[in-house]
């Protein structure tokens, strides 16, 4: 058999996969768990892959974590190494991180700060905004440098965030309204004025579908975070069908205050599925933080904000993001998918750019209480996952008062992926 033999099985297999994918997800019944493939098997991953992470909108990072001309940081998406840089400009721009010479990544560190865009292996030279500079005297004298450029990938921000899209052509819908209402909504937290004070990196043994839909129920909560409970109030609006009287009213109080600081409040979701939402929600009484015991992780609050009790605004943006925001840091979550059943899942805490380490906040208090439950979460995750991966398996159903987020993930992963299949027909 030879390679052109291969790469036709191969390709039969995916198509295959595509045609499988949408008829299982055509067959799910509603309000249950994904079919044993969406979960484990790495065709299917493929399809996530090619279908989601290569076409949607992407978390990647903060503006604050490039303050400067010349910051970058990377990112992998799957096979993809990608570029965020800040330019001359103040704009923040992405771009494929290969070279357009051989193809060699051109920034191998995870951060840094430069000049122009560098290629280690033959040199070649790249301007803040992509533009090829040089190329050496040894390529042809019909070779077009203006031709030659980095490739861009479409890169937005707002309130902070910053968003990417690997896609040929620029995704369609309610995103830019989205965006727009995320500026409004981080406004008073002046992000531009705000530092990375740590991070972290946890590799899940778990497929990424499996990692959001932890992360969209609290239904595991009381049993597996304690840490967290000590602060966060489990409900998710005041919609919430669990919701009882004393959280209504404590809300109403705290909105009061947010309403008297000019803190926007409102619930405000946005495409299939709630796919992006912001909701902000008071902690417990008497907390001002996510910390262990409480009390705010930094004294110096962030942007405007005169309030340290303004409680935890949540965003969520599918596929691979959620977030806190509170009076004095904000922790930022983004997942990115390694394998059909590996997930890297970051986490970094933002504090003001003028607070200083062991003077206005500690690392370890800052973190301890995300460092407990992402490690409880991966647990969980891994669990989930072998427990799928057993011919035992099948859907099981959710619980549409304790698990009605997920049921939102499902429809928009469902109604997305049979969306961009169908483009392609």
């Amino acid at each position: 058999m030879n390679q052109n033999d291969l790469l036709n099985i191969t390709s039969a297999t995916y198509a295959d996969a595509r045609q499988e994918m949408e008829q299982l997800l055509e067959a799910r019944e509603p309000n249950y768990s994904l079919p044993q493939p969406l979960y484990n098997d790495p065709q299917m991953f493929r399809v996530d892959m090619e279908e989601i992470f290569q076409k949607e909108w992407l978390f990647v990072g903060m503006t604050s974590e490039v303050p400067s001309k010349g910051d970058y940081f990377t990112v992998e998406i799957g096979q993809n190494p990608v570029l965020i840089v800040r330019d001359a400009q103040g704009n923040v721009n992405a771009f494929h991180n290969t070279c357009r010479h051989r193809g060699s990544r051109i920034c191998t560190e995870h951060r840094g700060k430069v000049a122009n865009l560098v290629c280690p292996y033959h040199t070649w030279t790249y301007d803040l905004k992509g533009n090829l500079l040089f190329a050496g005297s040894e390529m042809s004298t019909s070779f077009d440098m203006k031709q030659n450029g980095l490739k861009k990938a479409f890169c937005k921000t707002a309130g902070g965030f910053i968003f990417i899209s690997l896609a040929a052509e620029e995704p369609q819908g309610d995103f830019d309204e989205f965006l727009a209402t995320l500026e409004e909504y981080m406004e008073p937290y002046d992000v531009e004025n705000t530092k990375l004070a740590v991070e972290s990196n946890m590799y899940e043994k778990a497929n990424w579908k499996l990692v959001i839909e932890n992360n969209r129920e609290c239904y595991h909560c009381a049993a597996n975070h304690p840490e967290l409970l000590n602060s966060l109030l489990e409900w998710d609006d005041t919609n919430d069908p669990r919701a009882p009287q004393e959280f209504v009213e404590h809300y109403t109080a705290q909105a009061t205050e947010w309403d008297a600081e000019g803190i926007p409040h409102a619930h405000r979701s946005f495409g299939p599925g709630k796919r992006n939402r912001i909701v902000r929600m008071p902690l417990k009484k008497g907390t001002q933080a996510m910390t262990i015991d409480g009390s705010a992780a930094c004294k110096q609050l962030l942007g405007r904000i005169k309030n340290p009790k303004l409680g935890s605004m949540r965003i969520l943006h599918l596929p691979n993001s959620w977030n806190h925001m509170q009076s004095d840091h904000f922790v930022v979550f983004r997942v990115l998918p390694i394998s059909a059943q590996e997930s890297l899942v970051t986490t970094k805490w933002f504090v003001h750019k003028d607070a200083v380490e062991g003077v206005d906040y500690d690392v370890e208090k800052l973190r301890q209480v995300w460092d407990a439950t992402n490690d409880q979460d991966r647990v969980l995750g891994e669990e989930n996952q072998r427990g799928i991966n057993s011919i035992g398996y099948q859907p099981g159903p959710y619980s549409e008062t304790y698990e009605f987020a997920l049921i939102n993930f499902m429809e928009w992963y469902s109604d997305t992926i049979r969306k961009n299949l169908n483009q392609k027909k």
